[in-house]
């Protein structure tokens, strides 16, 4: 995973992801540089988005407040920030 994927800021930690609903199961999958989230939800009525949320606040055991998406809402292609995180504490939460 490389500087494009995670930045830390004054504010926390963004992610750059790709998210790939309608999955079989919920999991994160490092494609090389990339970080990649499945999502079992559909992309329907913001659905993807919560699980997503849901499912990486309980990976990192943090408050689901603590995680937004601030680009790509509408898109495969996220940008989130969690709050009051740093890359080492992602990499630790996620196992990678």
């Amino acid at each position: 995973m490389n500087r494009e994927t995670f930045e830390n800021t004054d504010k926390g930690l963004i992610v750059r992801l790709k998210i790939v609903p309608n999955s079989s199961r919920n999991e994160i999958v490092q494609e090389g540089d990339f970080l990649k989230v499945k999502i079992a939800a559909q992309p329907i009525e913001n659905k993807a988005n919560k699980a997503l949320i849901e499912f990486l606040a309980k990976k990192l055991k943090i408050p689901k407040s603590n995680i937004h998406i601030i680009k790509g809402e509408l898109s495969k292609e996220k940008t989130l920030l969690i709050q009051w995180f740093d890359t080492e504490n992602f990499r630790d939460g996620i196992g990678f």
